[in-house]
């Protein structure tokens, strides 16, 4: 079969079979009376083999390798071929997703594609100070969806503070991704998200930071508890009378189960579930006194019958607290 024919049925060109000749891929078994190039089946069934390949994504100097070296383990090729087609996957995302922040963002003129542009490339920056100034700068510059992947991933505590007050700033817009960032398989990403949420106001992270109470995540429990109740929401007793007991930000969540209890209809509540915690035979030494210590800043009549109890307590340690605690309530 002529060259002419073999490019016909082939679909390669009858230039790239002679660059294939020249570079000893594939080369005619015959000739022509008038000197053509003739090829076999045995040629054309070659042909066929490179271009499988190649369709592969191999370059022509690896098709080569693999025709000829007989030691050639076509397995490690793969490997190599899935590993490149996975970064070209993943730069080809990233480009994609750029583009799509930015025209998000848009942008009336080339001027404002540029300062987008510069900021979505800051935010990645190596440099924790050019990160910072970048998140200080993009409040209301740059798509929410930029600033919840940045501080999602962001390691630096400065760094992931201005990230947090731009998305605050952003309102509501970046909770449903904050809320796929809390059930992230990734501690640190879960505890990024919720820090994030609580810095928002309104009611939609409220909503956010009452689901996380029941979080699987201690530390996300702990955050959205003390979020909640710093807003005014009960639901977050429990949680925060659990903090006391289990020395979990101990001191911060007695602080606010104690700013809570300041609304009347708290106080009760509040120092019922504290001494019914004390009262719990599992409960440990210092956990009792952590939680003694806890209930002597709830005002009401329930905890000074429970410090007057607590004052004859047989550890020392709860009992000189609550007696210290008593005298306190006196002199006020």
């Amino acid at each position: 079969m002529l060259i002419g024919e073999v490019a016909r049925r082939s679909g390669v060109s009858a230039r790239m079979l002679r660059h294939y000749e020249s570079l000893g891929l594939v080369r005619p078994t015959a000739r022509t009376g008038s000197g053509y190039r003739e090829y076999s089946a045995e040629d054309i069934r070659r042909v066929f083999h490179i271009e499988s390949l190649r369709s592969l994504g191999l370059s022509l100097r690896e098709v080569k390798r693999a025709l000829e070296d007989p030691g050639f383990r076509p397995s490690e090729l793969v490997d190599d071929l899935i590993r490149q087609t996975r970064e070209r996957i993943a730069e080809e995302t990233e480009l994609l997703t750029r583009l799509r922040r930015i025209g998000a963002a848009e942008p009336a003129g080339w001027e404002d594609v540029l300062r987008s542009v510069a900021l979505l490339q800051a935010l990645r920056s190596k440099s924790a100070g050019k990160r910072q100034r970048a998140a200080l700068s993009s409040a209301g510059e740059v798509p929410v969806e930029a600033l919840v992947e940045a501080v999602l991933r962001e390691t630096d505590p400065n760094v992931a503070g201005a990230l947090r007050w731009a998305l605050a700033r952003s309102g509501d817009s970046g909770l449903p991704l904050l809320a796929e960032g809390l059930r992230s398989p990734l501690a640190e990403v879960r505890r990024r998200a919720v820090r994030s949420v609580t810095e928002i106001p309104g009611g939609a992270a409220t909503a956010l930071l009452r689901e996380a109470l029941a979080h699987h995540d201690t530390v996300v429990r702990g955050q959205a508890a003390l979020a909640l109740g710093s807003r005014g929401v009960t639901d977050a007793v429990p949680t925060l009378v659990d903090m006391v007991a289990g020395q979990t930000q101990d001191v911060d969540a007695a602080d606010v189960l104690s700013a809570l209890a300041c609304r009347p209809a708290m106080a009760e509540p509040i120092a019922t579930r504290l001494v019914d915690r004390l009262a719990q035979a599992t409960v440990g030494v210092s956990a009792r006194r952590r939680l003694t210590q806890a209930l002597g800043d709830i005002p009401g009549a329930i905890t000074s019958r429970a410090l007057e109890e607590l004052s004859r307590d047989e550890d020392r340690g709860v009992a000189l607290t609550a007696t210290y605690l008593l005298a306190l309530r006196d002199e006020r």
